[in-house]
């Protein structure tokens, strides 16, 4: 790797407000915003709309889709040229 074009890479919170929730890893995302972690640190924190802990695919909320009625609806629509 050639010296001096990598970005800082080092600990930062990524929080998720909508779900209340914020998790510390290692990152090269910067932020001016700090946050008091759990173990005393100050550490860089990011702001994020979605996380683990509130997209639906992972909280289990997630709608099925019927993409069998579709598919049937699109053949109807614009004929089965099979």
């Amino acid at each position: 790797m050639r010296p001096g074009i990598h970005p800082p890479y080092g600990p930062v919170v990524f929080r998720d407000k909508a779900a209340d929730f914020a998790f510390l890893t290692r990152s090269t995302a910067t932020s001016d915003k700090t946050v008091v972690w759990e173990d005393g640190n100050t550490y860089p924190v990011v702001d994020v709309e979605v996380s683990s802990a509130s997209h639906p695919f992972y909280t289990g909320q997630q709608r099925v889709l019927d993409t069998a009625g579709r598919v049937e609806r699109f053949e109807r629509r614009y004929g089965g040229g099979r």
